[in-house]
């Protein structure tokens, strides 16, 4: 007998269905939202002074963003995936990034991605070898993520670009 599969609606990879309740804050199937926690898990024992896990973080919820995503959320992602992958930003850096930019209370516009397949997900992350191999996936995954929002580069480069000016 076939086991019943699961559809991630933000990034459609499918996985055994679990019957674990969908993300209530991010576009995401509970058992998608499983192997992010594997992967949050995996990158915080690290104790990795680069806090490459930020990277995690921006890629997954620019990837899962959808209608019960906050503004903020996507906003952010999307910041600091253009920090890391066009500035070169370590986690550690984005995360600071984050913070001074959380100080400045300003309304997020309401960012919506196109409806186009994703190359890499979360799963493709975990199936690669622990240590540099699977840091390396986080990146083109990362990377992967960031093209895929290529509408709105324009205005995340410009947040950037006055953050980093300010900064």
């Amino acid at each position: 007998m076939k086991s019943e599969m699961s559809r991630c609606p933000g990034c459609g990879v499918t996985l055994p269905d679990q019957r674990l309740t969908p993300h209530d804050r991010y576009h995401a199937s509970g058992e998608c939202w499983l192997l992010y926690g594997e992967l949050s898990a995996y990158n915080l024992s690290r104790g990795d002074p680069n806090f490459t896990h930020q990277l995690a973080v921006d890629a997954y919820g620019a990837q899962h963003s959808g209608p019960e995503t906050a503004a903020i959320t996507t906003a952010f992602a999307l910041i600091g995936l253009c920090l890391a992958v066009e500035h070169g930003f370590t986690g550690r850096h984005v995360q600071k990034a984050h913070m001074g930019l959380a100080r400045h209370r300003r309304p997020w516009p309401r960012l919506e991605r196109s409806n186009q397949a994703w190359t890499y997900t979360v799963g493709d992350v975990l199936r690669a070898a622990p240590g540099d191999r699977r840091d390396a996936m986080l990146r083109t995954w990362a990377q992967d993520v960031w093209s895929g929002w290529a509408a709105h580069h324009g205005w995340v480069g410009d947040v950037c670009t006055q953050w980093l000016r300010n900064a």
